[in-house]
């Protein structure tokens, strides 16, 4: 049975076939996936009043370990996000008791991003539920299929930054 995007190859094959569209294959597949995922995912945070952004936020903190403490700059690194949207996110989840900012003893002008009991709570009861939609996503492939996707996918991201 052909696909959304098999339907779209035909009718640009049709249109303009001096053209290879081969990469709409993997692109479009690729972005269709994302956005299924993204969806699945959406709705398991909203179960616990989060959004992917704020999950990110808090699951960095916890992952990096006690006191659940880094700065905005690491967290920016570690949850792969600007500086400017890491103070947008912190904003939020500060106005919901979940993390805590205050000033790092060691750089007078930086500061210091704690998880609080509330975020930790709040994570450690969404982290489950994240993974078991994870889990439910990739079931349907193999141990082997999701290290050579996971590895594809590092490819094409390599590839796409590298420009």
């Amino acid at each position: 049975m052909a696909d959304h995007v098999d339907r779209i190859l035909t009718q640009w094959h049709s249109e303009k076939p001096d053209l290879d569209v081969s990469p709409m294959a993997v692109i479009g597949r690729l972005n269709r996936a994302a956005i299924a995922v993204e969806s699945r995912l959406a709705d398991t945070f909203a179960r616990h009043a989060l959004d992917s952004a704020s999950f990110d936020v808090l699951a960095t903190l916890l992952r990096s370990g006690a006191p659940y403490r880094i700065t905005p700059v690491e967290l920016a690194r570690d949850a792969m996000i600007s500086t400017s949207a890491v103070a947008q996110r912190l904003n939020k989840l500060e106005t919901r008791g979940l993390v805590r900012r205050a000033a790092n003893p060691n750089d007078g002008r930086g500061t210091l991003v704690t998880l609080t009991d509330s975020g930790r709570e709040l994570i450690e009861a969404a982290l489950p539920d994240h993974l078991e939609t994870e889990h439910a996503i990739i079931a349907a492939l193999s141990v082997e299929e999701q290290s050579n996707l996971a590895a594809l996918l590092q490819r094409i991201h390599d590839a796409a930054s590298s420009s």
